[in-house]
C-alpha cells in the first residue's frame, strides 16, 4: 500500500486533464459533497469491466485496525444499478453488506447514498468513531472510505480513481496526494444540482481496494501544518467546532514526539509521507480514540484547549505514528491479504498493538518527554488495567479470536500487550549486555520483511528465535503462546527495581477504585457509575453505595463530566480528606419503579485498610550491572 500526503495548492488544474477514466479495469467514483440530503451523500461509480452475467458488490464488514464487525453495509441506501440507457439492472440484497447485481456484462453505473455513522439510528454494532463517517453539511465531512466505497467480487486489485466535488472553501486533509486539486466540475461531467460555479473536484488514485481503504479524508474549513521530520513530511489537519485548538498548536505539542521517534528509529523513517487528521467534537462522549493507518491517523477527541490535552495528544500521537514500523513494515499474510467481508485474524497482536503501544511511552522516556517517575506510574497503571482480563487463556489466542470469543478482551493489548513488549526488551538487552534491544528486532523484522512481504502467522516466533537467543523463544512459549504470568518480578529485578505484587497499608479514600466503577450517561452526559461492590473498601462500604448508583456530587459539588477536569476534581477531594471530617456524595438511585431518584450517603471520613497492587520503587542497593541495563533501557 502506498501513500502520498496531501499538501493543497489550491491550483485550478485543466478541466480535460483529469476527466472520468475509460471503462476498463478501473474503477471511478465520486462523492458529492455538495449534494446532502438528510444527512447523506450521494456517491456514484462507473465500474470495471465485468465479463461474468452476474456479480456480487461488497461493502466491507471489518477494516484492519479496529478488530470489530463494523458492517458498513447497513449506512447505505438507495443502492442502484443501471445500464448505459439508464435501465434499471435487477438487483438482490445478499445481507448488510452484499448485493448481487444479474445481468452485470450490461452494468453502466452504480449509484447510492451514504449515511452518517457518527448521526444514526441504525441498528447493529457500534463502529468506532475514528473509524465512522461524518457529514456535516458545509462544516465537515469525515471519510473514511471504508464508509463510501465497495468492490466487486474478484476485483479488489483494481486500481481505483475518486473524484471529491467539493465547495471551493473546504479543505482535504489526507495521506494522499491528489491527481488534481481545485479541477473544473465539468471534468467528470457532474450531474447540474444547482450552484456549479462554486465546486471544484479533488481527483484520487489508488493502486487497489487496500490502499483506497487504508486511505481517510476529512473535508473542512482549512486549519492545517506540516512538519519535516527527517526524510518525513507530516502533515496536521484539525478540525474544532469551537476553535479551541488549532493545527499548529497540535504540531508545536507533539513536534518533539515526532522527533524523539526518529531519533528512536535510527535516523530515518520508513514512510515519506505522514497525515494526522484530528476531528474534535463538542458533544459529550463517551469514547474516543485513535485508528492507524500505514501512512495517515484518524483521532476522534473531545474538544478542549492545547493545555488540557498536551500529554494525551502526544501519547495518542506516539502510538499511531509508531505503527509505520508494524504493521506496515512487519506484518503476517492475514494482513497483507485482508480478506473484509471474511477476516482471518492474526495471532500477533501482541506486536502490532502491544509493541506499538511499549515503544510510544518508552521513546518518551528515553527522550526526556516523560520523567522515568512518570514512566514508571505509567507501566503500574497497565499492570493495574491487565488485571481486569483474562489471564488464563493465551494471548496468541486472544488475539486470533479477538472478533468472536474474546472480544472484550481486545483492550488487554493496550495493557499486557505493552508488558510483553517490556519483558522482551528488557530480556533482549540483559542477554546483549545492552546492546540490542526490542527496537533493533523490529528494525531487523523490518528489513527482513518490508511493506511488500508477509510472515507466516505460525513462524514468527520460530524466526525470532533464530534471530536472536534461544531464550526468547522459551519467552514466547511460556508466557504469549502459554498462560505462565509475566515474569515482572525478574525482569524488573534485572534493571534494579523492586517489584511488590500487592501489599496493603492505611490512608483516606473516597470509597471508590477503579475495579468498583463504570461509564454510564445521564442527559447524554458520560457519568461515573457504580459497577460492582464486590471489592468496595470500608469507606465504600460506610457510605452504602449500591452497584447502579450514578455519582453526582461530592460534598455538595457537582462532579464533572469525563473529561480534563475529571481528574484534578477527584485529585482535590482526596487531598481535602481528614479524620473527622464527613464525606457525602449526591447520588441517582433507581426506586422500584425503575426511576432515577436523588439519594444522599454520607459517612465520617476514617483511614481505611488500603491495598496496592504492582508497587515499583528503584532498589537502593542496584549493582551497576543493574544501573548499566537500566540506563540502556531508560536512556538513548
Amino acid at each position: 500500500m502506498l501513500f502520498r500526503l496531501f499538501i493543497a495548492c489550491c491550483l485550478l488544474i485543466s478541466a480535460t486533464a483529469f476527466g472520468q477514466s475509460k471503462k476498463g479495469n478501473a474503477y471511478n467514483y465520486t462523492v458529492d459533497l455538495t449534494r446532502v440530503t438528510n444527512d447523506r451523500v450521494y456517491v456514484e461509480l462507473s465500474p470495471p469491466s465485468i465479463s461474468e452475467s452476474e456479480t456480487i458488490f461488497y461493502f466491507p464488514k471489518i477494516v484492519p485496525g479496529t478488530y470489530a464487525i463494523a458492517d458498513y453495509g447497513r449506512y447505505i441506501a438507495e443502492f442502484t444499478a443501471v445500464d448505459k440507457k439508464g435501465n434499471k439492472l435487477p438487483i438482490e440484497k445478499i445481507d448488510d453488506n452484499s448485493y448481487r447485481i444479474k445481468d452485470a456484462k450490461k452494468l453502466s453505473k452504480v449509484t447510492y447514498w451514504v449515511d452518517d455513522t457518527w448521526d444514526t439510528t441504525t441498528t447493529g454494532p457500534e463502529i468506532f468513531w475514528p473509524a465512522g463517517t461524518n457529514i456535516e453539511e458545509q462544516k465537515n465531512f469525515v471519510i473514511n472510505t471504508s464508509g463510501f466505497f465497495g468492490y466487486f467480487d474478484g476485483k479488489k486489485e483494481n486500481p481505483f480513481q475518486f473524484n471529491v466535488v467539493r465547495s471551493k472553501d473546504l479543505y482535504g486533509s489526507t495521506g494522499l496526494i491528489p491527481s488534481a486539486t481545485g479541477a473544473s466540475p465539468s471534468s467528470i461531467k457532474l450531474e447540474k444540482t444547482g450552484d456549479n460555479q462554486n465546486k471544484v473536484v479533488d481527483v484520487y488514485k489508488t493502486s487497489d481496494y487496500d490502499q483506497l481503504v487504508d486511505s481517510p479524508l476529512m473535508y473542512s474549513k482549512p486549519d492545517t501544518a506540516l512538519i519535516k521530520v527527517a526524510n518525513t513530511e507530516v502533515l496536521i489537519g484539525s478540525y474544532s467546532p469551537n476553535n479551541k485548538i488549532t493545527a499548529k498548536q497540535i504540531a508545536a505539542s507533539i513536534r518533539e514526539v515526532l522527533m524523539a521517534q526518529k531519533e528512536y528509529l535510527g535516523g530515518k523513517l520508513p514512510v515519506d509521507k505522514y497525515a494526522f487528521i484530528f476531528y474534535f467534537t463538542d458533544k459529550p462522549v463517551l469514547s474516543y480514540g485513535a485508528l492507524e493507518h500505514s501512512y495517515s491517523s484518524m483521532y476522534y477527541m473531545p474538544e478542549a484547549t492545547i493545555e488540557e490535552m498536551n500529554q494525551q495528544l502526544r501519547d495518542f500521537a506516539a502510538h499511531e505514528f509508531f505503527h509505520i514500523v508494524t504493521p506496515l513494515t512487519v506484518h503476517s499474510k492475514e494482513i497483507d491479504d485482508f480478506d473484509f467481508n471474511d477476516p482471518k485474524m492474526s495471532k500477533h497482536l501482541w506486536m502490532y498493538e502491544g509493541v506499538t503501544e511499549y515503544f510510544a511511552g518508552n521513546v518518551q522516556v528515553k527522550y526526556g518527554l516523560i520523567t522515568p517517575e512518570e514512566y514508571i506510574g505509567t507501566l503500574q497503571e497497565k499492570m493495574l488495567t491487565a488485571d481486569q482480563f483474562k489471564n488464563d487463556v493465551p494471548f496468541t489466542e486472544i488475539s486470533k479470536f479477538t472478533l468472536d470469543k474474546y472480544h472484550d478482551q481486545y483492550y488487554n493489548v493496550y495493557q499486557k500487550g505493552a508488558l510483553i513488549g517490556l519483558c522482551l526488551d528488557i530480556k533482549l538487552r540483559k542477554l546483549s549486555k545492552g546492546k540490542y534491544g526490542l527496537r533493533n528486532l523490529m528494525l531487523d523484522l523490518s528489513n527482513k520483511y518490508g511493506k511488500n512481504k508477509a510472515f507466516e502467522d505460525d513462524k514468527l516466533f520460530e524466526e525470532i528465535t533464530k534471530m536472536t537467543y534461544p531464550e526468547i523463544g522459551e519467552f514466547f512459549n511460556r508466557y504469549v503462546n502459554g498462560t505462565e504470568p509475566l515474569p515482572l518480578q525478574e525482569v524488573f529485578s534485572d534493571v534494579g527495581i523492586g517489584y511488590t505484587p500487592e501489599e496493603t497499608f492505611e490512608d483516606y479514600s473516597l470509597g471508590i477504585g477503579n475495579e468498583n466503577v463504570g461509564v454510564t450517561q445521564i442527559d447524554n452526559k458520560p457519568k461515573i457509575q457504580i459497577a460492582s461492590t464486590a471489592m468496595m473498601n470500608a469507606m465504600g462500604t460506610a457510605l452504602g453505595f449500591q452497584e447502579g448508583d450514578v455519582l453526582m456530587k461530592i460534598n455538595g459539588e457537582e462532579i464533572p463530566d469525563l473529561g480534563p477536569e475529571f481528574g484534578p476534581f477527584i485529585q482535590k477531594h482526596i487531598a481535602a480528606l481528614q479524620t473527622d471530617s464527613v464525606l457525602t456524595y449526591t447520588v441517582l438511585r433507581k426506586d422500584v419503579n425503575g426511576e432515577n431518584k436523588t439519594v444522599e450517603l454520607s459517612a465520617p471520613v476514617k483511614k481505611v485498610q488500603l491495598s496496592r497492587r504492582h508497587n515499583l520503587e528503584p532498589l537502593p542497593s542496584a549493582t551497576e550491572e543493574q544501573l548499566a541495563l537500566r540506563d540502556s533501557w531508560l536512556k538513548p
